[in-house]
């Protein structure tokens, strides 16, 4: 098969491969009430929002602590073997979580098992589509190549929003059926076609005890934090739990000796001295920070969208998944128009251009999102949105290019890993940094004005007060899930008690919405502004990188 064929057989299976592993990163985030129901189980109880956590983060958790191992043993076996490896085990994963037979709790954690096993075919997905594209196309066209690649991996994300609502309503295992034909295809299709064309280390030696220090470590590290973000006892967060102080030390310290062990070990996992490489550490450094930037930023949008602004506007609260991900199209519209423009150009002008203008605008609608007000216009919204998709678009693909285009050929496997490993985990730390930052505005205005409203309508003080006091994590979750908050904070016997005209206004749309914008409101602008401020420094990072060099490796 002639190379110039060849490419864009690259090109096309590993844009799905992306795809479909970004799609189902977030697919369950609008199904998972229609998951839960069809098992027969209650996501908000308490003794079930360990199965709500590991649903929701447990595959992104898995793909990122797994990417630079699985870079690693791909320049040793063959980038293009273990791809296909990948798309077979996230497609068997497809198949168990779709034909899931278990109910109740035994149906969680197979949901949870299987949903860990498709999380790991996705790590080799993501770890080994860059390093293909790489060894497939000419530095030329790599930054065309990435960018469309990064267009599907972005847009898979937010379709994921809108297909999960849509495959929810007609029956859960919907949702992951969607993932098996296409994922059969993808496999036979990469089997027959993808080849290994790049430099493979055949006679290196596995670095066993770095891949365990690092996958341990990072795992420890990313579950102990997400922990953190949950109620502990009678705290409104578990940051005092024991376990996830020991797991955020250990998490630590295993991390610590895993860069000592890549300094002396023969055969390290990732060298180190890669960093050295001017490019290549300015880029994964303006990578991680706008990674922590911009990661929270759906999610706190879509609580934005969830809890506030699409109830004031008339939705039902079991709408609101759905219309969030639909409301969030004008992103991924900016991004689809600069995503491939900008790789396609930076292949001819270098990336730190692009690269740092797309992060500067950024910045500049992260700080235009402070403006709006809790109830916006939705203009505005749009253009705001609009920006940051075109901040992202320009920054994405040239930045990717630019760090692939800057190692040496045999280390392109390691080098992908660790790009997106630096990635996924800056999401994970956004996510927390910033659900944090909105648990403890709400922790702290929340109670007297939940307090105060539901006795105005006619609630019971004890009953008001006891309802005030939970811990706000269980009313952002039932938002974020498409349950109506109240109704899952009150109780049914304190509602039925009320006058009808009580009850209405209660669980209307408007009520919860009005009691937590104030506080919502001001947690989000905190959370703005830190994203602004890291995505100034990002931009920073990206404009340190230097010029483009004179010539890329082949």
């Amino acid at each position: 098969m002639r190379k110039s064929r060849y490419k864009w057989i690259a090109l096309s299976n590993t844009s799905l491969g992306v795809f479909m592993a970004s799609l189902n990163a977030n697919i369950v985030l609008i199904s998972l009430p229609a998951v839960f129901r069809g098992i027969h189980i209650n996501p908000m109880a308490p003794g079930n929002s360990a199965y709500l956590l590991w649903l929701l983060m447990g595959y992104t958790v898995v793909t990122a602590t797994l990417l630079v191992s699985f870079g690693r043993i791909s320049d040793m076996f063959g980038r293009a073997r273990l791809y296909n490896l990948g798309f077979a085990i996230f497609t068997a994963g497809s198949i168990l979580l779709a034909l899931t037979p278990g109910q109740g709790e035994a149906g969680a954690i197979e949901l949870v098992v299987f949903r860990i096993l498709q999380g790991v075919g996705a790590g080799f997905l993501f770890s080994n589509s860059t390093a293909i594209l790489t060894d497939a196309f000419p530095p030329s066209q790599r930054g065309m190549a990435m960018g469309l690649n990064q267009i599907l991996g972005v847009g898979g994300t937010l379709v994921g929003l809108i297909v999960g609502g849509l495959l929810a309503d007609l029956h859960w295992r919907m949702v992951f059926l969607l993932s098996v034909p296409i994922g059969l295809a993808g496999t036979v299709w990469a089997y027959l076609k993808l080849r290994d064309t790049g430099m493979i280390m055949e006679q290196q030696k596995m670095d066993w005890l770095g891949n365990s220090t690092f996958a341990i470590g990072l795992t420890v590290l990313l579950l102990a934090l997400t922990y953190g973000i949950m109620p502990y006892g009678q705290a409104k967060m578990g940051w005092g739990n024991p376990l996830v102080i020991a797991g955020i030390i250990s998490g630590i310290a295993l991390l610590i000796a895993f860069v000592f062990i890549e300094m002396h070990v023969e055969m390290p996992m990732f060298h180190l001295d890669l960093f050295k490489i001017r490019a290549f550490a300015a880029g994964n450094l303006s990578l991680f920070l706008s990674s922590i930037a911009r990661g929270g930023l759906q999610f706190m949008l879509i609580i934005w969208l969830q809890g506030i602004w699409l109830p004031l506007h008339g939705y039902n609260f079991e709408q609101t998944p759905l219309w969030a991900g639909i409301y969030m199209l004008p992103m991924m519209l900016g991004f689809f128009i600069t995503g491939p423009t900008c790789g396609y150009l930076s292949d001819r002008y270098g990336a730190r251009g692009f690269a740092t203008v797309g992060m500067l605008l950024s910045a500049l609608s992260f700080i235009l999102l402070t403006f709006l007000p809790a109830d916006f216009n939705y203009l505005p919204f749009v253009v705001i949105l609009l920006l940051a998709g075109v901040g992202m678009g320009m920054f994405a693909a040239p930045n990717t290019t630019a760090i692939m285009n800057s190692v040496p050929p045999e280390h392109r496997g390691a080098s992908s890993g660790m790009r997106a490993t630096l990635q996924n985990t800056g999401m994970a730390l956004s996510m927390t940094l910033y659900f944090s930052i909105l648990i403890i505005g709400l922790s702290q205005h929340l109670p007297t004005a939940m307090y105060q409203g539901l006795v105005n309508a006619g609630v019971p003080a004890a009953a008001a007060g006891q309802v005030a006091n939970l811990p706000p994590t269980a009313a952002l979750f039932a938002a974020f899930l498409g349950y109506n908050p109240m109704a899952q904070l009150l109780p049914a016997a304190i509602i039925h008690q009320l006058p009808l005209a009580s009850q209405h206004l209660i669980l209307g749309k408007a009520f919860f919405p009005q009691l937590i914008a104030p506080a919502v409101m001001s947690s989000l602008r905190i959370a703005f502004y830190i994203s602004t401020v890291l995505s100034l420094i990002a931009a920073v990072a990206s404009f340190m990188r230097g010029k483009r060099p004179l010539a890329a490796p082949q």
